[in-house]
């Protein structure tokens, strides 16, 4: 009888549905014991997050329907990612985003205007990236992917308690400099997460046309590290699962991949016209599992949230939405 070694046993993700804590309905969903639902406060604090971000992912929408904006990736849908993923990271460790993550971004604490400021076309990333430990985002597919190893491997090396969440569409997975990242992560046990929010396309192609893979969570197994395939509209199982592989990243066990089934309700930029390759029942399917109605639900059944609690949400989202339309 042939044994695997500990950390192949470990690296192969569960088999069936993608993990999640809250169904689409807002019932308690089923995640095999892997993952552990948050507390309530963390729950509330998730949804209040989600809110603020959609507001201003529309409002980022409209200023760059005015010009005020060269051009904005909307974020809409995957707003359990954005939000979960970040909000399950330590103060020291480090976020890695790309041009789509700006709502993970400002759930950061990095203020919009500065947020905004590659979008706007300016030079440079227009924040200081060691403040609130923030690379500035990527546009080239996965480049950064291979900064956040190499920053990980040197806290690993100096023993230094960091960890480098990087955040990947599907299409990044195509990618050289993925593989490359992936390889040296889990050779080194570089203290990395990577979170793969797969929303169906990279621009206009098809997760099928990109690859033949039962799921991009088994390209970690294929290195050696512990991967995960979860409900990326399920903001408690994002939180869930990132804040498990950050502790286990930094407890010295490594890497861990997650794949977040997602999707981009928008078109892939202001550019883009997704008419031409994707049908409008498909996104009013998956209208329906819309991440912040999922957990407004769940809250609500549990008398975690009431219309005064949600009312106040909206009003500060409408507040951050103001400040960013009067900014110069």
């Amino acid at each position: 009888m042939i044994t695997l070694p500990d950390r192949v046993a470990e690296a192969l993700p569960p088999g069936g549905a993608p993990l999640s804590l809250i169904d689409p309905d807002g019932t308690v969903g089923d995640a095999h014991g892997v993952l552990v639902m948050p507390h309530d406060e963390v729950l509330r604090e998730l949804l209040r997050q989600m809110i603020s971000g959609r507001r201003f992912d529309a409002q980022a929408t409209a200023l760059t329907k005015q010009g005020r904006l060269a051009v904005y990736p909307s974020s809409r849908g995957q707003e359990a990612c954005q939000v979960g993923a970040v909000l399950a990271l330590r103060e020291q460790d480090w976020l890695f985003p790309t041009y789509r993550d700006t709502v993970a971004i400002i759930t950061r604490s990095v203020e919009p205007p500065e947020a905004l400021s590659l979008l706007r076309g300016e030079w440079h990333c227009g924040y200081d990236p060691y403040q609130r430990n923030v690379a500035p985002q990527c546009t080239p597919l996965a480049t950064h992917a291979l900064h956040a190893v190499g920053l990980a491997h040197a806290a690993r090396v100096k023993h230094e308690d960091q960890v480098a969440l990087v955040l990947l569409g599907d299409g990044a997975t195509s990618e050289g400099d993925t593989h490359e990242a992936l390889n040296f992560a889990a050779v080194w046990q570089a203290p990395a997460v990577f979170l793969v929010q797969n929303n169906g396309y990279a621009i206009s192609v098809p997760l099928a046309k990109q690859t033949a893979a039962p799921a991009l969570a088994y390209k970690g197994v294929g290195y050696g590290m512990r991967s995960l395939l979860i409900d990326g509209n399920d903001a408690a199982a994002v939180y869930a699962a990132v804040h498990s592989a950050v502790t286990r990243a930094a407890a010295g066990h490594g890497p861990t991949l997650i794949e977040a089934l997602t999707y981009r309700i928008e078109a892939h930029t202001n550019a883009d016209d997704a008419a031409r390759y994707r049908d409008s029942a498909e996104v009013e399917a998956w209208l329906a599992r819309d991440p912040l109605r999922r957990l407004e639900t769940h809250l609500r059944d549990r008398k975690l949230v009431d219309d005064a609690d949600l009312a106040q949400f909206a009003t500060e989202a409408e507040q951050l939405a103001a400040d960013v339309r009067h900014e110069p």
